[in-house]
């Protein structure tokens, strides 16, 4: 069983940036596409990025797209998602995931860390 633990998220301006890692208690996790997802108040959780298993490819939603650069370090078995240029909608708990399948759909996704809070204010 994989295990999956996300830096502290924090609060942030809008326009600030913020940097989340997600550290894997398995060097298997290289095996794995690595995925942040999101889940603001009321609303469903939502895919925010992914990368394969060698950082070669990435996929991102439009909300965050040139915003947001997902990368990982698979000799530390860190995956990192980069926030930049933040707004008031981004706020949110962001979780990271580790499955064997691409793309956005939550249901490929097989382990799940706890998720951290991301709060932007304008």
């Amino acid at each position: 069983q994989v295990q999956l633990t996300e830096s502290d998220g924090g609060w942030v301006q809008a326009g600030g940036s913020l940097r989340l890692s997600c550290t894997a208690s398995d060097p298997t996790i290289s095996d794995y596409t690595m995925g942040w997802f999101r889940q603001a108040p009321g609303k469903e959780r939502e895919f925010v990025a992914c990368i394969t298993t060698s950082g070669a490819l990435t996929y991102y939603a439009d909300s965050v797209k040139g915003r947001f650069p997902i990368s990982r370090d698979t000799a530390k078995n860190v995956v990192y998602l980069q926030m930049n240029s933040l707004k008031p909608e981004d706020t949110a708990v962001y979780y990271c995931a580790a499955g064997r399948t691409w793309g956005k759909d939550p249901r490929g996704y097989h382990f799940w860390g706890r998720g951290t809070q991301v709060t932007v204010s304008s």
